[in-house]
């Protein structure tokens, strides 16, 4: 689709993503991937659209929306511009994280 990550650029991106944490007994199981989930955040910032408006095949928005969140947090997002290096191709990858490393809300 239209701005989603490349084969490409997903396989930059994978091996610096934090390993997902185990889930506990009885836990929802994932049916969404992780390049999903960023390719709707990248969807919203791309589009400026609202977190509710993000299209189905992303996920729920509301999965969308929370990682989004918790990696700015935790300074996921950070990490990740700071190992892809700060050229443009880290901003094409992570469009929503200023060239100084804060992240856009």
């Amino acid at each position: 689709m239209y701005g989603d990550l490349t084969d490409a650029e997903w396989d930059l991106l994978e091996p610096l993503l934090p390993i997902p944490p185990a889930r506990g007994k009885g836990g929802r199981p994932r049916y969404r991937s992780r390049r999903e989930l960023i390719d709707g955040i990248r969807w919203r910032f791309r589009e400026s659209g609202r977190w509710d408006r993000i299209p189905d095949r992303y996920g729920p928005y509301q999965t969308t929306y929370a990682l989004f969140y918790a990696w700015r947090k935790d300074g996921t997002w950070e990490q990740l511009v700071s190992a892809l290096g700060a050229g443009p191709e880290a901003r094409t990858i992570i469009p929503w994280v200023s060239a100084g490393g804060g992240v856009e809300r």
